[in-house]
């Protein structure tokens, strides 16, 4: 009697695919505009997180020609609470520079001649929109390959991670479907073979898999962590209720956050008498933010800027929506307003 064919591991991985992958709005209505939207917003953001952005932004700027006409305000303002905004500016850029452009990029090299796109990214267009045979690398492929092969390899950082991954993940990538085949790397780490507690008796790979019977699934990879840094920015808030208005300050982090408004940054060293009003933190990449807040009488704050690249501007209350906030500020500016700000 014939032996059956055994399928290889990426038609497992593809079976897998079509029978749990998740119905997201770029894969259910694929276009290529959508791909470059999608992959844009996932960077360093969770689908969950972005899902209504995503749809925002598609009734707003539905292709590349309308987003090439925005304003560079309209497009910072729509992208608001996705943080790094650096990509919308790219995204922005990218759009115009693809009307322009002819002929048009299919290939992942010439995709990495466009604003914000990296290896990834390229890897991710060309393959899903153009099908060309070249694998995606993240944080998850990383996990998931890692883990196939049990590379027990420390790696110092992510990037070095990534190079070693590279060549193993091609391999595995089949002509036919490699968009679909990529995505599907990605669900897998994601939804299965994730961070902690992986569910290694769902996954399509558990047989191929050599890191599950020695028990070091859960260790890998083995990529060092990166060191926080812990950064204090005070804080100025000044706020004229006579005339109902508050000073803001447009990219007041040197470039970080350009096109954004927040409080302005307070010269530093802080005078031994002043006492903040809130001490807010957060984190941005791989720094721990804390903001201790000064407020100030209108007729004061001047002498204590620190940043002066660009003017602080005297917003009305009644125009604060209208205003592209850094989410975190948004939500404390808020706060203060609600309270009187003496009591936040």
């Amino acid at each position: 009697m014939p032996t059956q064919p055994t399928s290889s591991p990426s038609d497992q991985l593809l079976e897998w695919y079509d029978q749990h992958r998740r119905f997201l709005p770029w894969r259910e209505q694929p276009t290529l505009y959508r791909t470059v939207v999608s992959e844009f917003m996932l960077q360093q953001t969770q689908v969950k997180s972005m899902l209504p952005y995503f749809d925002r932004w598609m009734a707003v700027f539905p292709d590349f020609e309308t987003l090439s006409r925005a304003d560079e305000g309209a497009v910072v303002k729509l992208w608001e609470g996705l943080g790094y905004y650096r990509r919308a500016r790219s995204l922005w850029k990218l759009a115009q520079q693809w009307v322009a452009a002819e002929p048009k990029p299919t290939s992942a090299a010439q995709w990495l001649e466009y604003p914000g796109v990296g290896p990834y990214m390229a890897a991710a267009i060309a393959s899903i929109d153009f099908g060309e045979r070249t694998v995606v690398v993240d944080g998850n492929v990383v996990r998931v390959i890692a883990r196939l092969r049990k590379i027990e390899t420390r790696f110092p950082n992510a990037a070095a991670a990534v190079k070693a991954v590279r060549p193993l993940a091609q391999e595995l990538i089949p002509a036919d479907r490699p968009g679909d085949f990529n995505q599907a790397l990605m669900e897998l780490g994601a939804m299965v073979c994730r961070p902690k507690s992986p569910t290694c008796l769902l996954c399509p790979w558990l047989s191929h898999c050599e890191s599950v019977s020695s028990g070091l699934a859960e260790q890998l990879p083995n990529i060092q962590k990166t060191r926080i840094k812990k950064v204090t920015i005070p804080r100025l808030l000044v706020m004229d209720f006579t005339s109902g208005r508050i000073l803001l300050q447009e990219g007041a982090l040197h470039g970080r956050l350009d096109g954004l408004y927040e409080l302005p940054v307070c010269q530093s060293p802080i005078p031994r008498n002043w006492k903040p009003i809130a001490t807010i933190r957060r984190g941005i990449s791989n720094q721990q933010i804390t903001e201790p807040v000064f407020q100030l009488d209108p007729q004061q704050w001047r002498q204590h800027l620190a940043h002066k690249k660009t003017e602080p501007e005297w917003i009305p209350f009644q125009n604060l929506e209208q205003v592209p906030l850094s989410g975190p500020h948004r939500k404390w500016i808020s706060g203060f307003l609600a309270s009187g700000a003496g009591s936040c």
